[in-house]
C-alpha cells in the first residue's frame, strides 16, 4: 500500500527535479513554504498524499466554515505535488504540512516514486531562526550529498557536527539520497524575532533555487511583500530603543564569514524552541518587535 496516489498528469517529464518543503519544523517565519509556493504558482496537483494517514488533526485542526448556522465544508491539511514548467525541464513540487506520522515509510514511498519518475535531483528548502538582523540580506547556506552538486559560490555549512531535533523533510531526504538521487539543500538564517512570514527570506531561497536549477520562475508578490515587511520592522524598532541597540548589536556581530558553525546553529534553534512557550517546534510562537 502507498502512501500516495496519481492525480494529474506525469507523461513526458523533462529533467524533473523535486523541490521540496514542509510547514513546521525547519520552515522558521514560513519562508521555505513561501518560496515552494512560489515555485509551484500556477502548477498542476499530481499527486496527493493521505493526510487521514500521515496527520493528528487534533495538533493539526482542519478549518471548518459555518455559514448562517450551517456546517458548510471542512478543508482538510494536504500535502501533495504540483507540476510545474521552467524553461525546458519539470519542477515537482512537494510543499504542505510536516507529517506527524509514517516518516520512514513515507521516505521509502517517497523514493520508490521519485525513481519512477526519473527524477535527476531532490532539493530541499528549509528556513533557520538565527541570531541575524532584518536590516542585512537574508543569508542561505547549503548542503549536498556530494561534492560538485552546489556552484563554485554556494556556501555550504555548517561545518563540524549538527545535532538538532529531525524535521521529516530531512529524514526523507535521507532515503531519497540512500536511493541513489542526488539531494542538496538551501536553508535561509531567519531573524529570530519575525514572527513571520518573512518574505525576504522566501526570495533569497527561489534566487538559489533559480541560479542552482537554471530557472526563472519569477518573484510574484514577493518584493512588494518584503517592502511592507520591512517598513513595518523599521518602524517598531525606530519607537523601541532596546530593540534598536539589539538590532545594532546583531549587525555588528555579523563577521566575514557568514555559514554559522553547527554549535551556533544548535544554539539558536535550542533558544527557539525554548520561546515557543510548550508549543510545536517551528510553528511560530514569536511577533514582530512592536506588534
Amino acid at each position: 500500500m502507498t502512501l500516495h496516489r496519481i492525480t494529474g498528469s506525469l507523461e513526458d517529464l523533462v529533467a524533473p527535479v523535486v523541490v521540496a518543503a514542509f510547514d513546521g519544523w525547519i520552515d522558521a517565519a514560513s519562508a521555505a513554504t513561501g518560496c515552494a509556493n512560489q515555485l509551484a504558482l500556477g502548477g498542476d496537483t499530481v499527486v496527493a498524499f493521505d493526510s487521514d494517514i500521515l496527520t493528528d488533526y487534533r495538533s493539526r485542526r482542519p478549518v471548518l466554515d459555518v455559514i448562517d448556522g450551517v456546517l458548510n465544508e471542512v478543508s482538510w491539511p494536504q500535502l501533495s505535488i504540483r507540476r510545474r514548467r521552467a524553461g525546458a525541464r519539470d519542477l515537482l513540487v512537494l510543499v504542505g504540512p510536516e507529517p506527524d506520522f509514517r516518516w520512514r515509510e513515507l521516505g521509502e514511498d517517497m523514493s520508490e516514486l521519485v525513481l519512477r519518475l526519473g527524477v535527476v535531483e531532490w532539493v530541499t528548502l528549509g528556513a533557520i531562526p538565527a541570531a541575524v538582523p532584518h536590516t542585512r540580506a537574508t543569508n542561505v547556506f547549503a548542503t549536498a550529498s556530494k561534492p560538485g552538486l552546489l556552484h563554485h559560490e554556494v556556501e555550504q555549512g555548517p561545518q563540524g557536527l549538527l545535532r538538532v531535533p529531525s524535521a521529516a523533510l530531512s529524514a526523507i531526504e535521507l532515503s531519497v539520497m540512500g536511493a541513489g538521487v542526488p539531494c542538496v539543500g538551501f536553508y535561509a538564517q531567519v531573524p529570530h524575532y519575525v514572527g513571520g512570514p518573512f518574505a525576504s527570506g522566501a526570495i533569497a531561497l527561489l534566487e538559489h533555487v533559480e541560479r542552482h536549477l537554471g530557472v526563472e520562475v519569477g518573484l510574484g508578490s514577493l518584493p512588494e511583500d518584503a517592502l511592507a515587511q520591512r517598513q513595518r520592522l523599521d518602524a517598531a524598532i525606530e519607537g523601541d530603543e532596546n530593540t534598536q541597540a539589539y538590532v545594532a548589536q546583531l549587525e555588528a556581530g555579523l563577521e566575514q564569514e557568514r555559514i554559522p558553525s553547527g554549535d551556533e546553529l544548535a544554539s539558536e534553534i535550542e533558544r527557539f524552541l525554548r520561546d515557543a512557550d510548550g508549543g510545536e517546534p517551528g510553528r511560530e510562537p514569536g511577533r514582530e518587535p512592536g506588534r
